[in-house]
């Protein structure tokens, strides 16, 4: 739902938050199983081997922290529900309390594909792609919005309900 401000717009988006991804979940289970599998080691086999299981543990330790960060700043660049508060040059993702904002420079490129928006930088690497637009034009109301171009009242499109309310 697209409702214009003073300043911008306000987008609110359809689509469902994605899923968490069952892989993290899973190498973390194993991280844990080792965890024990460890712990046992130092208990029954000798220095040497318990201390090569330790630093085995160690490093998939670290592997886990750096992929999870991986995911998170993924996860972090698709905007598909919420509320967006659109202004020239700027984006504010409103999610669930949280709040996430995109300050857009003049070399940023956006472009619109289907009903989804896409924001790059001047290397071209993706700095947020957003999707869950009721339709294209919301998508590109927000376009024209964050390129610097304003709306006013001859922008809108006023529906009239054929029934009106029984008094």
């Amino acid at each position: 739902m697209l409702k214009l401000t003073d300043d911008g717009a306000k987008i609110t988006l359809q689509n469902q938050a994605p899923a968490a991804d069952n892989g993290m979940f899973w190498f973390g289970t194993a991280l844990l199983v080792g965890a024990v599998a460890v712990a046992m080691a130092m208990s029954l086999l000798p220095e040497r081997l318990a201390i090569g299981a330790l630093a085995l543990l160690i490093v998939g330790s670290f592997i886990f922290n750096k992929k999870r960060q991986q995911q998170k700043q993924a996860l972090s660049k698709n905007i598909s529900s919420g509320v967006l508060w659109v202004r020239s040059g700027e984006l504010v993702h409103d999610h669930q309390g949280k709040r996430q904002h995109i300050t857009l420079i003049t070399s940023d490129n956006v472009t619109l594909m289907g009903e989804q928006l896409q924001i790059t930088d001047v290397d071209g690497s993706c700095k947020c792609q957003i999707s869950g637009f009721e339709s294209v034009q919301e998508a590109k109301a927000a376009q024209a919005i964050l390129q610097g171009q304003t709306f006013g009242k001859r922008h809108v499109n006023i529906k009239m309900n054929d029934n009106p309310p029984p008094f």
